[in-house]
């Protein structure tokens, strides 16, 4: 089975990127079970990622192909049954938000705060863009490293983490700042953008040191790479299933580094991940 970049694009449809092409296999998706109510917990397409991708390997080399630029990315996971954020997870944007009082309160290491919890009306992909609600407030752009989960699991060992991935994306994890706690004004619709595009963990294999990188309006804001994780991946895995069990479709931003900065109706976020891509994303007022 190949190694692949998935993604969700126009009206739900399903695609594989190669190059500046997307094959549209939404065939593949005939794989998935018919559901019935109550719908078990996490995302069907990707706790079935497997069958999909071997029926969409079947499909891409005759599938209809579209320019990139042409089509509508969505967020490569349509139900996530949690998205979990990693607060201050890099030491030098810990250091960097003690010197800003923007954000209205102590913070502190995600050693002492542990995790939290966005909503998934939060979720879209990098072509719906972020709309500011509170426009007359500070709203910051967060760049992380997205990885989604593969299969269940609760209390998974840290030697056995990396197994439980399906594979990772680009987050946006924008914030409004203020004194509410973060799962609050971290969850407005728009907040949470998941794109360009899911590469699958076969692909990406080791997540340990990859760029990250933001620049708004041609200018870059952040910089840095994934080594300089407080908590790494599997950590985060093995700490947010210490407390409850994953699912299919669940995606944990890692957290952002320093250079984390401001947002206005009218600007072009460009966020690139080594490995994954880059995706625009623009920014607009409610």
């Amino acid at each position: 089975m190949s190694a692949m970049k998935l993604c969700r694009f126009n009206d739900d449809r399903l695609g594989v990127v190669r190059g500046g092409m997307v094959h549209d296999v939404t065939a593949a998706l005939d794989v998935l079970p018919t559901m019935r109510w109550p719908l078990p917990h996490g995302d069907a397409f990707i706790a079935h990622l497997d069958a999909v991708r071997e029926r969409a390997d079947a499909l891409v080399d005759e599938a209809k192909t579209h320019p990139l630029e042409s089509v509508r990315l969505l967020s490569p996971v349509a139900n996530p049954s949690k998205i979990i954020g990693a607060p201050v997870n890099y030491a030098a944007h810990k250091d960097e938000i003690d010197e800003n009082i923007a954000h209205g309160h102590a913070i502190k290491p995600i050693s002492e705060w542990g995790l939290f919890l966005k909503s998934n009306t939060s979720l879209v992909g990098a072509s719906q863009g972020v709309e500011r609600r509170f426009p007359d407030q500070r709203n910051d752009h967060e760049v992380e490293l997205a990885v989604v989960i593969g299969r269940q699991g609760d209390r998974i060992p840290y030697a056995d983490a990396m197994s439980y991935i399906a594979g990772y994306a680009i987050g946006l994890d924008m914030t409004l700042r203020g004194p509410q706690f973060q799962s609050f004004r971290k969850s407005i619709d728009t907040y949470s953008v998941l794109g360009p595009w899911l590469v699958t963990a076969d692909e990406l294999t080791d997540p340990s040191d990859l760029e990250l990188r933001i620049g708004v309006n041609g200018d870059l804001r952040q910089q840095s790479r994934t080594r300089m994780l407080i908590c790494d991946v599997p950590r985060l895995i093995e700490y947010a299933s210490s407390f409850y069990t994953l699912y299919p479709g669940d995606i944990i931003m890692t957290g952002t580094p320093d250079g984390v900065g401001p947002v206005v109706g009218g600007d072009m976020m460009e966020a690139t991940i080594e490995g994954v891509g880059t995706m625009r994303v623009a920014v607009r007022d409610a």
